[in-house]
């Protein structure tokens, strides 16, 4: 009997419990004190720092070592974690050696065009000299040939005369088929350095084919050169991925703050962009929830002084969102004839930083602030 009398006393206390709540439920809309219309009227909120989750870009690999623990204060640019770079560090040599050995190549194949090119000026320098002296004995061979003719003439005329025995004239005929021959054979010699060039008479104005061949296959040198250059150029924008790849292999810290969770542990396998570590940083922003009239003087940029609940220490912030309240649209909907008027705006304000001002503290601002405007 005791029992079902505690039964049904129970059963009573909880009917009244819901029937309290639901009455207080139908108050709170009819007088407008949900949450954003509460937060309108105390203009208060919790002090919230960002959060930061931490992932190696576009890399993966065994996790070699962390260093970090929850809980650290870190500056940016600290190193938290890294991966295992050996098989980078291994294809960044091979790339190097790669590229070393063109670098001897196209020095190779550069200095062996110099010499080339300086072969082919040394050779048209002596060919110029040799044509010169050979133009010389040829017009040496001439004016022998020319003196052997008056000379067979004259001793041919004395002959004739009776002035001169025959023996001289046979004398004086076979200089001048000498002299005749040497000049075929020294014109000879001039046309064979003269191949394929056009006798202007002026050595300077000559153009010598074998010289021009020389020079044309020096000048094609470039060409292999310019491939070899093409390929370093390849290997050096593959080298630059490699080291742009390594680089990412040591996470660092994007910015100063605390490690709230370290969610890797040293010889796992980490996949590309999977959160390892969880940071805290040290830009910290409340909410408040201010009507239509108090955001109509507002803009994003403006300056905004608060109160913490705890202590009373003046902060000053900056405004970096001002927009209608979420879920104001339903809201509006939901309420009484009288309450539909009531507009919200959220302002996101971000704080300076300050001593005895942390994460989890409840700061206000005054209607004062939003009334001098």
């Amino acid at each position: 009997m005791q029992k079902v009398n505690t039964r049904k006393k129970a059963l009573r206390v909880g009917a009244v419990f819901i029937a309290l709540l639901f009455i207080g439920g139908l108050l709170l809309m009819y007088k407008g004190h949900d949450a954003i219309a509460l937060g309108m009227e105390k203009k208060e909120g919790i002090l919230t720092a960002e959060q930061v989750k931490m992932s190696f870009d576009s890399v993966s690999g065994r996790l070699l070592s962390v260093h970090v623990k929850e809980g650290d204060e870190v500056k940016k640019g600290d190193v938290i974690m890294e991966i295992d770079a050996t098989d980078t560090d291994l294809a960044i040599e091979k790339l190097q050696a790669q590229i070393a050995q063109l670098d001897a190549q196209i020095r190779s194949q550069g200095g062996t065009q110099v010499v080339n090119y300086m072969k082919a000026d040394n050779d048209e320098t002596q060919s110029f000299r040799q044509i010169d002296q050979q133009r010389a004995a040829v017009s040496a061979a001439a004016a022998t040939l020319k003196n052997s003719q008056i000379d067979y003439q004259r001793k041919a005329a004395l002959v004739s005369a009776g002035a001169v025995a025959q023996s001289q004239l046979d004398d004086a005929t076979m200089a001048l088929n000498v002299a005749q021959a040497n000049v075929e054979q020294q014109q000879q010699l001039l046309d064979k350095l003269l191949v394929g060039a056009q006798d202007t008479g002026n050595t300077d104005s000559l153009n010598l084919p074998t010289i021009a061949q020389q020079r044309q296959a020096a000048s094609n040198m470039s060409n292999d050169i310019d491939a070899l250059a093409q390929q370093k150029q390849a290997l050096e924008v593959q080298l630059k991925q490699l080291q742009v790849q390594k680089e990412r292999l040591t996470l660092r810290a994007p910015e100063d703050g605390k490690v709230l969770k370290v969610l890797a542990k040293e010889g796992e396998m980490i996949a590309p962009s999977t959160p390892v570590v969880l940071l805290e940083s040290d830009r910290a922003y409340y909410d408040i929830y201010i009507s239509e009239q108090q955001a109509r003087g507002l803009s994003e940029g403006d300056t905004i002084t608060g109160t913490t609940v705890a202590g009373e220490k003046k902060v000053t912030g900056t405004i970096r969102l001002l927009t209608k309240a979420p879920g104001f649209a339903d809201l509006k909907q939901s309420r009484e004839k009288g309450q539909a008027d009531l507009t919200g705006f959220q302002v996101r304000i971000f704080i300076d930083p300050q001593d005895g001002v942390m994460p989890g503290m409840t700061i206000g601002v005054n209607d004062s602030e939003f009334a001098k405007r």
